[in-house]
Parts: structure tokens; sequence; C-alpha cells
């Protein structure tokens, strides 16, 4: 199939694409990588009046660290993710997660900003996001506001983002000298979404995990933070965290899989990240 016709605009500035937002209301359509996007378009799953380029909007672009954060501009491409020193040495967890991201192609054009904007359940970036207690900078007509991760992702490709507002940015705290990290997921083939998946960020605490936040993807309408596995790791163990992860996880069945089956898969996951972590794989 072909897309529909569609009107399109390239702004020179961020507030000419919020202008363009506003004066098109929900006809508008920002385009960021347009890896879902294009293809939605060529399904007719999409049909917006106009899309609104910011492809051309270099402020929404690069990675920085400052006062313990660091900043990532909604347009940075995963490629630049996986080539950042800074985002391999303070944010391993989505070094870890990036080349996961379906293949090299998709990489090359595909942002941050769109992967967590889209909110696909079965993505990798939200997850990451969520478990590193990111913060969604979001600017509209009438000025910028952040929203904490726990409060960004409202349901199957529903977030905070308003009518007529960009997400302009990503931060993230940057972890502390104690922190440890761990990624993993189960798909049918590489770069095909994953069945289900795990971001995980804590700290060591002697022997054991601290503050950790473990988040599973392609289990819900969301990325799921799993506070009942978490607290029981502390608890009890690796064991104990995989019983404990009844209580926070319910996948549906579908057409790809059962839900029994991504409960038994999640197991799987959470006894390999945590064993990663603690050292005991």
């Amino acid at each position: 199939m072909k897309a529909p016709d569609v009107a399109y605009a390239r702004p020179r500035t961020l507030d000419e694409a919020l202008a363009l937002l506003a004066e098109h209301g929900e006809a508008a359509q920002p385009l960021a990588g347009g890896q879902s996007l294009v293809t939605s378009l060529n399904m007719r799953l999409a049909a917006p009046g106009l899309l609104v380029d910011l492809n051309g909007l270099p402020e929404l672009t690069g990675i920085a660290e400052a006062g313990g954060v660091i900043r990532i501009g909604a347009m940075t491409r995963h490629r630049d993710l996986a080539a950042s020193p800074l985002v391999a040495e303070r944010l391993p967890l989505i070094a870890a997660a990036v080349p996961h991201i379906a293949h090299p192609a998709i990489r090359n054009r595909g942002t941050i900003g769109g992967s967590v904007a889209l909110a696909d359940p079965a993505a990798e970036l939200p997850a990451c996001c969520l478990a590193l207690r990111a913060s969604f900078v979001i600017r509209g007509l009438t000025g910028e506001r952040r929203v904490a991760a726990d409060d960004f992702f409202l349901g199957l490709f529903e977030t905070a983002i308003g009518p007529g507002e960009i997400l302009v940015a990503i931060e993230i705290p940057v972890p502390g000298a104690d922190a440890v990290s761990g990624f993993d997921e189960l798909a049918r083939r590489h770069g095909d979404y994953a069945l289900v998946g795990l971001a995980a960020q804590g700290r060591r605490d002697g022997v054991g995990l601290g503050d950790l936040r473990l988040v599973f993807f392609g289990v819900g309408d969301r990325p799921v933070l799993a506070g009942n596995a978490a607290a029981a790791v502390a608890a009890g163990g690796v064991k104990a965290a995989q019983d404990a992860l009844a209580a926070d996880i319910d996948p549906a069945d579908d057409v790809a899989v059962r839900g029994a089956t991504r409960r038994h898969l999640a197991r799987v996951l959470l006894g390999r990240v945590l064993g990663r972590m603690t050292g005991e794989a």
C-alpha cells in the first residue's frame, strides 16, 4: 500500500513547530525518525493532515551531562546512543539495550524521543527510562514542563504528552558509583519485537541489591514496574522474586503467544538478569 496524501512542513525552529501543531490541532503529527509513523502511513493506519518534520531542529539533538543529570535530546538517534562514550560510561543500561532495537537501518534513523513518545509496550527504551527514573521534558506554546517516567506512560501508545506539545529531551539522573544494571529480552529472531524483556537498575548493597527497579516490557499495555519482585529480592533472593512476579504481571493471550508463556519467560529472564547483577550467574 501507499501512504495517503498529506501536507508537509519542515520548521526551522522549535517555536515554529509548536505554532504549526497549535494551528492544525489534531490534524498535525510530529515526524521524528519516522520508523513507525511511515509504516503506519503506508498501511493506512494513520492519516494526518500535516506532517511536522522535526529533523531540522538541532536543539533537539545531543547528549550532555550537567549537574548530575544526563540530558538526551529527543531527536538523538539510536546509532548515536550506541556510539556515545558518555552513555556507555554513565548509562550502561541504555548501552546494553540499544543493540536489541530492530536492525541497523532502523537504528540509523530512529530516535529515542520517537520511541518513548510512541510508547510501544514491547519497546526497549521506554522500559529503560522507567528503570532509570528518567524525566521527560515536554514543551508547548505556553512553556515547558517535566513529567517523571512513573507518570509518563499511560497505556497502549498513550503518554502524558498533550495536544500541541513536543517531547524535547529526556533527563536521567547519573547513577552512583555503586550502581548496577541488567538487560535482556527474548524474541523469536534478533530484531523482532521482544516477547518479553527486562530492564533492571539498582545498586550494590553489601552482597545484595538495593534500590532495585525491575521493569518488564512486552507483558502489558505499557512498561511494567515489578515492585513486588524487587522487594522480594532483598527478602528472599532470586527464587522469591520469581515467585512474587505473579503479583506484578498478568500478560494476556494474543496472536503471538499465550499469556502463560510470557509469564514463564518473564520468570526465566528475571533469574538470568538478577544472576548477572549479583554475580551468581
